[in-house]
This record gives structure tokens, sequence and C-alpha cells, in this order.
């Protein structure tokens, strides 16, 4: 820890150390404008007013002229790695691009301020802040156009989980570098790192309590990567959640759900509960109850069996190795139920429903072809005897009627 605060200190000795004469510079080009034009010797606020409209408009040009210096710079660094043969340091260049804008900005704070004489410790600080952070920034942006060759080193130790450990470790990278960085801009502002972090031990216990979920979730991604429970792109269902994995992260596991909302689980739910993994079977369950009109003879019913049981054991997209069985199952109240249990020769969804509809296809015409039809749902009413009306002599009251 002691090295690491050498370090920063270092780091911010340096940037304070960066001294152009600004000053000394600036008054020498305005003096020639101060001698033929008087007036602009006069002070604003302290300040003389050619320094102060040289400042604004230094000020303005950089913001306004940020992204032409950007692209040349960047145009510049392409046509030095065209002469290489790797695409690594073109992915590097096109990440470079907002934290260079950045620091053209920073440069035109750096001399809008030296213009008007009003770099204060304050001001140097906010400065030397924002140099640090740009910095930082920068090496966060290369440790992002590496990632591929991450992915690609982690899958000489694990192919399986090379995206998933390479996900991982360069969210770890860059938050490393993130706290590093934080530690340098406070070191700027006077704080001593590795006092703040040696007076963290007093509140252990405290920080150790707000922190159990966090940890929780941490350990719990530990231990998806390592039992390989899921994995990026996978369909699953966690309880009531159900869709496609998109990120597992350090701290939760993103599920694209088939409404396309975005649900974070926490991976320590995720490390606890039973996953049911839908993209891991290799193969998908046809089950099946089809009704047969009564007035079907048995002789073409066993013969609707049989052919539905040989299109089935010849379908080019049928497990064959998997259960298979068609059977005429029940006497059902309007219909002879057949019962029919397959897989087809697929996890995939789609590809599942056009599989499932070939086969409803294919036992229509074997139906059709054996002069039989589809039952629906029916009643039959069998009435034995009609009721007589019964023979009522006419009253003076009640007439008989015509």
């Amino acid at each position: 820890m002691a090295k690491l605060a050498s370090d920063l200190n270092a780091t911010v000795n340096v940037i304070d150390g960066i001294d152009f004469d600004l000053d000394l510079k600036i008054q020498t080009l305005l003096a020639p404008i101060y001698e033929r034009y008087p007036f602009l010797s006069d002070t604003l606020l302290g300040i003389p007013v050619a320094n102060l409209i040289a400042a604004i408009v230094t000020l303005l040009l950089f913001l306004l002229l940020r992204r032409l210096f950007t692209r040349i710079i960047i145009t510049f660094l392409q046509r030095a790695a065209k002469q290489t043969q790797s695409y690594y340091d073109d992915r590097i260049i096109s990440a470079l691009k907002k934290p260079l804008s950045f620091a053209i900005v920073i440069i035109g704070l750096h001399l809008f301020f030296a213009l008007i004489f009003y770099e204060t410790p304050f001001v140097n600080k906010v400065l030397n802040s924002l140099i640090l952070f740009d910095i930082f920034w920068i090496v966060i942006a290369v440790i992002g156009a590496l990632k591929e060759l991450l992915f690609k080193t982690m899958a000489h130790f694990n192919p399986d989980l090379a995206v998933e450990l390479g996900s991982f470790l360069l969210k770890l990278f860059k938050g490393i570098v993130g706290a590093v960085g934080f530690a340098a801009i406070l070191q700027v502002w006077g704080i001593d790192v590795t006092a703040l972090l040696a007076s963290l031990g007093l509140g252990g216990l405290a920080f150790a309590l707000a922190a159990k979920d966090t940890a929780a979730n941490l350990f719990g991604s530990f231990a998806l990567l390592a039992d390989k429970t899921v994995r990026i792109g996978e369909w699953i269902k966690i309880g009531d959640v159900e869709g496609i994995v998109e990120e597992i992260g350090m701290r939760t596991t993103k599920i694209r759900s088939f409404e396309k909302s975005i649900v974070t689980v926490p991976n320590s739910i995720v490390a606890n509960t039973p996953v049911e993994n839908f993209s891991r079977r290799g193969v998908r369950r046809i089950k099946l109850h089809i009704g047969i009109t009564y007035d079907t003879p048995a002789a073409a019913l066993r013969e609707i069996v049989a052919k539905i049981e040989a299109m089935l054991r010849a379908h080019e997209d049928i497990a064959q190795k998997e259960s298979l069985m068609v059977r005429f199952d029940n006497f059902g109240d309007s219909a002879l139920e057949i019962f029919i249990y397959t897989f087809a020769k697929t996890a995939n969804w789609e590809r599942y429903l056009k599989i499932r509809e070939d086969v409803l296809l294919r036992i229509m015409e074997i139906v059709e072809a054996e002069g039989s039809t589809f039952a629906f749902p029916s009643q039959s009413l069998y009435i034995e005897k009609m009721p007589q009306l019964s023979t009522i002599p006419p009253t003076k009251e009640s007439p008989c009627p015509n």
C-alpha cells in the first residue's frame, strides 16, 4: 500500500512539474497589440481586456475544433497502424477517439486559465484531476479494445467459458484501473490514500455487514463460472424468470425475457436456486393426444396407429434414440384417443415448431387416407320414449280449445 501511495505521489509531482512558461510567452506576443491599441491594456475584473478576449477565443476554438483536431490525430495514427499486420492497434486507435477529444478540451482549459493569469492552486488541482481522469480513461479504453485478445487467451484455458471468463476479467481489470485512478485523483486533492484505507479497518465490521450481499453475489459469480451452470446466449428459467442470458457480471446476471425486457437477477440467487437450462437438452418433446371419430372401424384404427409410428420412425428430424410411442390410448367421451410421444432432434424453438408442424400435417394425411376424420367434442342425446299428452276433461271455467 505504501508503494501505491508513493507511485501516486510521483504521478502527481510529474503533472505539477509541467510548466509551459505561458505567462512570459503570452505577454510577449500581446505586447505589440497593447502598444497599437492602448485600450486593450485596460483591466476587467483585474484581467487585461486583450488577455480576456484571447482566453475566450482560444477556449471556444478548442471546443469547436476538438473533433477536427481529434480526426487529424486519429488519421495520422491509423496511417501508421497500416504498416503493421495486427488489427488490435486499429481497435486501440478507434477506442482513443473520445479520450483524445477530452484531452483537447483540457488543453483549451489550461490555456484559458493561463491567459487570464488565474492558475490558482484550486484551478491547478482541477486541471490535474482532469488530466489523471483522461489518462486512466485511455487505459480503460485500451483494455476494452483488447477484449477479443483476452477472450482468445481464455479460450486456451477453457474454450467452453472463454466469453464468460473474459467478460468477468475485463470488468475486473477496468474496476482495478478505475479504483487506482480514483485514488490518484484523491491524492491530487491532498487526501492520503494510505490513511484512508487504514481507517477502513476501524469500520471493517460495519463495512462487511453492509457489503454482505455484494460479497455473496461476487462468490455466486465465481460459482456460476466454475460449475458452468449457465452461459451467455442460453435459454434458462430461474423461478419465475425465463429468457436468454445476455450477461454474467460480477454481481448480477442479466436475462432478456421473451417480452424483450431485461431482468437482472443477483448471482447469489442464481447460484442457490434450481436453474432449468433448456438450451442443453439437445432434443425437444412432442407429446400429442389426437381423437378419431367413433365410426372408425378397428382395422382402420390399427392402420392409422401403425402408419403414424412408421412415419415417425422414418422421419429424419425425429430423435430415434429417444422414446417413441404411438398407442390407441383411451375411449374418450367423444373420440377414440391415440397417444403420440416422441422427440424432435433440435433444441431451437423455431426449428422445433417447423418439425412439429410437419409431423401434424403428415398425421392428417394418414388419417384422411384411411377414410377417417378427427373428432371434436360433441354429445349425443338418446330418447327412448316420447311422453304422451294427458287428456283433461273440459270444464266451464276452462273450455275445450278449438
